[in-house]
């Protein structure tokens, strides 16, 4: 393939035989439609169902929001290159690809630890929950939610781009990872992007802290409710979100924490599929699976004589 890299990278993807790529691109396909459909329905079911006005749900539809752009960001970008046999992708492109990526990567981040705290209010202090997680601080914490990752994103673009590279511009990788930028760099000029990561992961670490609280007050209060019925209840609406927080971060920080090696194993890729793809497609049924309220407002959309009611409402607007 007669490319020109000095506009761009070659993102290497999963294989060079053409029939795995089609494969690889099929897997991604399907794998995306579920996760756009199933975060769509989440955001739509929260939004028009009044029972799931509440900051936890809310809470959750900004989350299913991050994890629609979050896999949007590169897997559309992967299935092209696959279909196409080609992995040139453009400096802006890859420069978009990495803002985009850690500041939805942060975000979701953030809010799970947002989520997390919500939870531990109305289960520890549910007297003061109203007071606390009153409409304007949920407002107010979604919109730090979304500066903190775009703040992040900012930061990783603006020193990783500004890196010298040495040698061929080859990412192994499906999309623009920082992990496989740096290997690009010459010696000794990305202490800065390093630095910039350290903060990062701390700040993540503070989160996971604050979640590890958050949940070790949760169950010692749910342990010490006399009704079974009532513990099942919180148990529904928590492991979710905590195997969620587990499974993103124990990944994310095995990629991004592990010494660099000169060759991308097959290990490698699992890995960055568990923290880029599999969280965003997997969140919706995870929620939904276990959390009552979830499936009655989906039963309420989807039943005809609500989908008749909207239905009659769009008609009337358009009449207008």
């Amino acid at each position: 393939m007669n490319v020109s890299f000095k506009t761009g990278f070659l993102l290497m993807g999963f294989s060079d035989e053409r029939n795995l790529q089609i494969l690889h691109a099929v897997l991604f396909l399907i794998t995306y439609l579920l996760a756009i459909m199933g975060n769509l329905l989440i955001i739509i079911i929260i939004t028009l169902d009044q029972r799931l006005h509440s900051p936890m749900y809310y809470f959750l539809k900004h989350l299913s929001l991050l994890d629609l752009c979050f896999i949007s960001v590169t897997v559309p970008q992967s299935i092209a290159n696959s279909l196409t046999d080609n992995g040139f992708i453009s400096l802006g492109q890859c420069m978009l690809q990495v803002f985009f990526f850690i500041a939805l990567a942060s975000s979701e981040v953030a809010i799970l630890t947002v989520m997390s705290y919500d939870r531990y209010v109305a289960i520890c202090q549910p007297l003061q929950y109203e007071t606390i997680m009153d409409p304007h601080a949920c407002k107010c914490a979604v919109i730090a939610v979304w500066m903190a990752g775009g703040l992040s994103g900012l930061l990783h673009t603006g020193v990783n781009f500004s890196i010298p590279l040495c040698g061929k511009r080859i990412i192994h990788q499906f999309f623009c990872d920082i992990p496989q930028m740096l290997k690009l760099a010459c010696s000794y000029e990305f202490i800065n992007e390093i630095a910039v990561a350290a903060f990062t992961t701390f700040t993540a670490f503070v989160c996971l802290i604050a979640i590890v609280f958050s949940y070790t007050q949760i169950f010692s209060t749910v342990m010490r409710i006399p009704s079974a019925d009532s513990r099942t209840k919180v148990f529904s609406t928590c492991l979710p979100h905590l195997f969620v927080v587990v499974f993103f971060l124990s990944a994310a920080g095995f990629e991004f924490l592990r010494p660099p090696s000169d060759s991308l194993s097959a290990m490698d890729l699992i890995f960055s599929i568990f923290y880029t793809v599999i969280p965003p497609t997997l969140n919706p049924l995870i929620y939904s699976l276990r959390n009552e309220a979830m499936k009655a407002a989906l039963k309420k959309v989807l039943s005809k004589e609500e989908f008749s009611r909207r239905m009659v409402y769009v008609k009337a607007i358009f009449n207008l």
